[in-house]
């Protein structure tokens, strides 16, 4: 089997893949025209910076759109050979409460720390990036754009310490149920064991977001299918886990983001009129 290239699955295609879909910023962007004119002037270095910026990044995102597809058609071949069995969230909860399977929870800390199942181990595949070099800056900026601000996932970075740390809680031989949020981590987290001798490997499709509230011993201080929200979106209600969660809950529920959607409104209206009072006020400084 091809090994896993690492390296390159990181940030944007999981992010996306993980994200609420969020309004495009790219149509407020004013796009920059690398085209000249004989009698132009030469581009600002300025100009020609962000140009290059912006071809690094989309070579970058296309790069990691190829390494994803390829990485897919890896893990449905590692399953249909039958190397790595497929459980739902329920049937790893009777796994692990018959048989007492061990479950390896392979989110980043920023969902790991909301909610996880009671009893599990935490190893994770890929960790929220928290250095600041210019090629990590580059990606959270990225990341933001397109979409982060809106969904909240952060940049993750692959953890090089993963395979070793498992290593030292499980044997070869253990029957490992591997789980992330959403079920794509956690088939890379399945492939990078695989390739290390795992034999008994169980994926739970879906992720952990796919759970009922019974399917799995939960602790932690969100629902398990909350634990992959974030942005603005969670804030204002507007995922579909909250949709979902406030249909059964009712008004008093709905009301609550209703009023934070209000909230949101005036502290813009708020700021909008504030900066045109200090506009005014700048404008008649000028005048005298």
């Amino acid at each position: 089997m091809a090994s896993l290239a690492l390296p390159s699955l990181n940030s944007l295609p999981i992010s996306r893949l993980h994200s609420q879909k969020a309004p495009s910023l790219n149509s407020s962007i004013p796009s920059i025209s690398t085209s000249r004119h004989p009698c132009t002037a030469a581009p600002h270095p300025f100009q020609s910076g962000v140009i290059r910026m912006q071809a690094g990044e989309e070579d970058f995102e296309l790069k990691q759109v190829r390494d994803m597809a390829a990485a897919k058609k890896r893990w449905d071949a590692m399953i249909r050979e039958g190397k790595v069995k497929i459980l739902t969230p329920k049937e790893a909860g009777y796994a692990i409460q018959l048989s007492n399977k061990p479950l390896l929870d392979v989110r980043p800390s920023s969902e790991r720390e909301k909610a996880w199942v009671k009893g599990s181990s935490w190893v994770p595949v890929f960790e929220v990036d928290d250095k600041f070099d210019v090629g990590t800056v580059s990606r959270k900026v990225s990341t933001f754009m397109m979409g982060g601000w809106w969904s909240g996932v952060p940049t993750l970075s692959y953890n090089s310490q993963f395979l070793s740390k498992v290593e030292e809680k499980f044997p070869k031989d253990a029957e490992l149920i591997v789980a992330c949020q959403k079920g794509l981590r956690s088939l890379a987290a399945c492939e990078i064991l695989c390739n290390a001798g795992y034999k008994n490997l169980f994926w739970v499709q879906g992720g952990l977001e796919a759970a009922e509230e019974e399917d799995l011993a939960r602790e932690g201080s969100q629902p398990l299918k909350f634990a992959g929200i974030g942005g603005l979106s969670e804030f204002l209600g507007w995922t579909d886990q909250q949709r979902t969660q406030a249909a059964r809950e009712g008004w008093g529920y709905r009301l609550l983001y209703s009023a934070r959607l209000v909230g949101v409104f005036v502290v813009a209206d708020a700021l909008f009129i504030g900066a045109q009072q200090v506009g005014r006020y700048l404008q008649d400084m000028r005048s005298h």
